[in-house]
């Protein structure tokens, strides 16, 4: 009986340790927050935690498996479509989430606020990358 050829098979990928991801995940979030010009308050409205507990994020950053670290992997994915369609300009990212926007109903910054309003900017922004 001839012998059927090996499939191959792509190597595992390395797994990134649990507090690594966590601290990748808060400096991720914190970052795309400077670089939208949305206030560190107004961050904690969108992760919903109090400003003392984001003010303590070195301590204990963010966990993707909880309800604010999956808050967050949504808000810098948000930043990461905006990054994309505007080539990387930042200037535009912040207009574009501080000015009102008809397709969403207000302010992205405002809107963020809620998951609703999260989820809905992120597919809105997802369809206009499908565009380009």
């Amino acid at each position: 009986m001839p012998s059927r050829p090996r499939e191959r098979r792509a190597p595992p990928r390395p797994q990134v340790e649990a507090p690594r991801r966590n601290v990748v995940l808060t400096r991720a979030a914190l970052r795309a927050s400077d670089l939208l010009g949305l206030p560190r308050k107004d961050l904690a409205v969108v992760l919903g935690v109090s400003p003392s507990t984001l003010s303590r994020l070195d301590e204990r950053p963010l966990d993707p498996a909880r309800k604010e670290g999956e808050l967050a992997v949504l808000f810098v994915r948000l930043f990461r479509s905006l990054d994309a369609l505007l080539g990387g300009q930042t200037e535009k990212a912040r207009q574009w989430l501080h000015a009102p926007n008809r397709h969403l109903g207000g302010v992205p910054a405002e809107r963020i606020r809620t998951v609703t309003g999260l989820v809905d900017a992120i597919e809105y922004l997802d369809a206009m990358r499908g565009k380009v």
